[in-house]
C-alpha cells in the first residue's frame, strides 16, 4: 500500500440508523485500504453491534488520534467519543443522546479536517429530527459543515459516474422556487461548481449546462419568462470563470444528454428537477458531496433507513464511492490543474 494514502475521517452517523452497519460492510472491502487510510469517528459499542448484525470477523482498536491508528484491512480504527448503553440504544427509535452523539461526531471530524490531521472528512447518514430534539438547530450535515468552516458560498452537489447535479434551491416548497431565484444566486451556483470541478475533480475546462425552470425552457417566453429574466442574464454574468458555460435547456432532455457525456454537470433550479434524474441513474452509489468548503467533505446519498436498521440489509456501496471520491479530491487538490480560457454558450437541446 501506498505509504502518501490520504487519512479519510468517517463519520457514523446516526448510531440507531444505518451508519455502523454500512461502514463496517464498506471498511471489510480490501480496496478501500489501498486507496486510504479511514478512521471512523463514532461509538464503539455500536460498531460492536453492527458487527454481529453483519456476522463480520473484524477487529476494532480504539485511538485518540490518527497517529496512534494502525490503517490495516482487518482492524478498524476507532476515534469513540461516545459511550451510549447497549441496553438503551434500539435500531431505529433516536433519542437526545443518540442525536447529541452524532453531532459530536460530525463536529470532531470537522474540526481535525481544519486543522489538517485528517485529509477529508465522509459523512455517514444522520436524521434531522433527531438532530433538533438534541438541540442542534441546522436543518443537516451542510449547514453545520459551512456554519464551523465560516462558510457562506457552498452548493451541493449529486455526483456519479455518469451525472453530476448542482441544485440552486434545495428544501424549499415549489411554489416558492420563482420567487428565489436570481441571477446572481445562479450565477454564484455556476461559480462555485466550475471551481470545484476544475480543483477537485481535475476537471481543466468544466463543460457547465444550465437546465430552464419552466417546460422546453419556457420556449421564448410562452411558458414562463423566468429564463429570459433571470437564467440568461446569470450565465452571462458567470461566463468569466474558466469554464464553458451553456443553456437554458429543456429541463427534459438536458440530464439525458449529460448522462452521456456531453457535460460535466448540470445546474438544476431546483431539488426535484435534478435529483429525479440522477437518483433514477445513481440510486445505490451517488455520492453527496458539499462544494465551497476549505475543506473536502462527501456524503452517502441516503438516509437513516431506521426500517431496515440493524437487519444488515443495508447496502455500503454509496458509502464506498463517497470514500473513493474523497480520495481522489484530495489527489486532485495536491496536483491544481492548469486552465485556458473560458467559453459562455446559450444554445438548446430540443
Amino acid at each position: 500500500m501506498k505509504n502518501n494514502r490520504p487519512i479519510i475521517g468517517i463519520t457514523m452517523g446516526d448510531p440507531v440508523g444505518v451508519g455502523p452497519e454500512i461502514v463496517l460492510s464498506a471498511l471489510q472491502q480490501p480496496s478501500v485500504y489501498r486507496l486510504c487510510k479511514p478512521l471512523v469517528i463514532g461509538d464503539i459499542q455500536r460498531l460492536y453491534t453492527a458487527k454481529e448484525v453483519i456476522e463480520s470477523s473484524l477487529a476494532f482498536k480504539t485511538i485518540s488520534m490518527p497517529e496512534d491508528c494502525k490503517f490495516e484491512h482487518g482492524c478498524v480504527d476507532v476515534m469513540n467519543l461516545s459511550e451510549l448503553s447497549p441496553d438503551d440504544v434500539i435500531w431505529g427509535c433516536p433519542t437526545v443522546d443518540t442525536g447529541r452523539a452524532m453531532v459530536r461526531y460530525i463536529i470532531t471530524a470537522i474540526d481535525l479536517a481544519t486543522q489538517g490531521v485528517i485529509n477529508a472528512t465522509v459523512t455517514c447518514p444522520i436524521n434531522k429530527h433527531a438532530m433538533q430534539i438534541a438541540g442542534v438547530n441546522y436543518p443537516g450535515h451542510t449547514e453545520l459543515f459551512a456554519d464551523r468552516t465560516n462558510t457562506t458560498d457552498f452548493v451541493m452537489m449529486l455526483a456519479g459516474q455518469h451525472l453530476k447535479v448542482v441544485p440552486v434551491t434545495i428544501h424549499i416548497p415549489l411554489k416558492q422556487i420563482p420567487h428565489m431565484l436570481s441571477k446572481e444566486l445562479i450565477a454564484k451556483t455556476i461559480r462555485i461548481t466550475g471551481q470545484s470541478l476544475m480543483e477537485r475533480f481535475g476537471i481543466e475546462n468544466p463543460r457547465i449546462a444550465v437546465a430552464g425552470l419552466n417546460p422546453h425552457a419556457g420556449e421564448g417566453g410562452l411558458f414562463g419568462e423566468e429564463e429570459k429574466q433571470v437564467i440568461i442574464p446569470a450565465i452571462h454574468l458567470a461566463k468569466r470563470g474558466p469554464y464553458i458555460v451553456s443553456g437554458p435547456f429543456p429541463p427534459d432532455t438536458v440530464f439525458h444528454y449529460a448522462s452521456k457525456g456531453k457535460f460535466d454537470v448540470v445546474i438544476s433550479m431546483y431539488h426535484d428537477q435534478g435529483l429525479i434524474p440522477f437518483k433514477m441513474i445513481h440510486f445505490a452509489g451517488g455520492v453527496n458531496t458539499t462544494l465551497g468548503l476549505p475543506i473536502i467533505r462527501t456524503s452517502v446519498d441516503h438516509g437513516t433507513a431506521y426500517d431496515i436498521a440493524g437487519t444488515g440489509k443495508a447496502n455500503p456501496a454509496s458509502l464506498i464511492a463517497a470514500i473513493q471520491m474523497a480520495t481522489e479530491q484530495v489527489e486532485y487538490e495536491r496536483r491544481p490543474v492548469k486552465t485556458s480560457k473560458n467559453r459562455c454558450l446559450n444554445s438548446g437541446l430540443t
